[in-house]
């Protein structure tokens, strides 16, 4: 059996929603085994909350902590003006349209929020 893999394309910013269901959600699924490898991909607004949020950052330290990934949107990044801050948080920035269409095309489990 391959590997159990999960994207959370997050891109809901309002707080409780990030705290409470992405986070919760993404820690308890590496605590808990639920996957093998889960990736939160930030996108549009969640790239600012993500830089300017301590409580965000808190709960995404706790995450990583137990194997989640972060990794932001260069473009949103960018617009936004948090490129560095992300960086400085350990989240990788990177173009995602292309491996976004194809985890897609791929059927691959994703949770967008």
């Amino acid at each position: 059996m391959g590997k159990r893999k999960l994207h959370v394309l997050w891109t809901n910013a309002d707080v409780e929603t990030s705290l409470h269901m992405v986070m919760m959600y993404v820690t308890n699924s590496m605590a808990h085994n639920f996957w093998d490898d889960v990736t939160v991909i930030l996108w549009g607004a969640t790239a600012r909350l993500m830089a300017e949020n301590e409580t965000i950052q808190d709960s995404m330290k706790i995450a990583a902590n137990v194997g989640v990934h972060f990794s932001a949107c260069i473009s949103c990044a960018e617009r936004y003006g948090v490129t560095e801050t992300l960086r400085a948080l350990d989240i990788e920035v990177i173009p995602w349209g292309t491996p976004l269409t194809d985890i897609l095309r791929s059927g691959s489990p994703l949770l967008t929020v």
